[in-house]
């Protein structure tokens, strides 16, 4: 069986760089969870939230599955967005995509992955809503690019039919949802400039 040890010391390097910085800070994070954000993103490892961002933890509240989906029948993503407008009263709700996303790539190509085609099956929807537009881009990484965005806009609305925001929104609750794509090349967000 292979080690993890490695995992325990840099998360004791990690604390002591913090604490040395700012002493008070995990006592401050562990008497108030008070993000102004809630970030809908991939499972992706190479899209950090918090850092990319540029924030600490505590400033963002996540959620993360393939391809930053928001379903209407998900629970787990339903329950975070409720706790997160409900409770916490998130101010922004962002749906955060990622150019070369594998999610995105695997509902466009053909082979089957097993359970996961079923999830992916959302995306291949957006790709029906968009057929037109999406095969009308003849360069294979731009119609991959198009399609992470057409998800991400698709979300955007998906998050804005929940009742948790239309309830919210009914109560004058100050709320945004946002969708942004974020580039591996060279780490940039991209505003798609679908707030509501």
């Amino acid at each position: 069986m292979s080690s993890i040890d490695h995992l325990f010391d840099n998360n004791k390097k990690w604390a002591q760089e913090i604490t040395e910085q700012e002493p008070d800070f995990f006592q401050q994070l562990s008497q108030q969870q008070t993000p102004e954000y809630l970030w809908i993103g991939c499972s992706d490892s190479r899209v950090p939230a918090n850092e990319l961002l540029g924030m600490k933890p505590g400033e963002v509240f996540v959620h993360r599955n393939i391809a930053n989906q928001v379903i209407h029948t998900d629970l787990n993503c339903l329950s975070v967005i409720q706790y997160a407008v409900e409770v916490l009263k998130v101010k922004h709700v962002i749906v955060c995509g990622h150019y070369g996303c594998g999610g995105v790539h695997a509902s466009a190509d053909d082979n089957s992955y097993g359970l996961i085609d079923n999830w992916l099956r959302h995306i291949q929807d957006v790709y029906r809503f968009h057929k037109d537009k999406l095969d009308a881009e003849t360069d294979h990484g731009k119609r991959m690019n198009l399609l992470c965005e057409l998800n991400v806009i698709e979300q955007v609305n998906n998050v804005c039919n929940t009742t948790i925001i239309r309830n919210a929104r009914e109560a004058g609750q100050d709320i945004t949802v946002h969708g942004f794509v974020y580039n591996l090349a060279d780490g940039i967000l991209k505003d798609l400039k679908v707030s509501v």
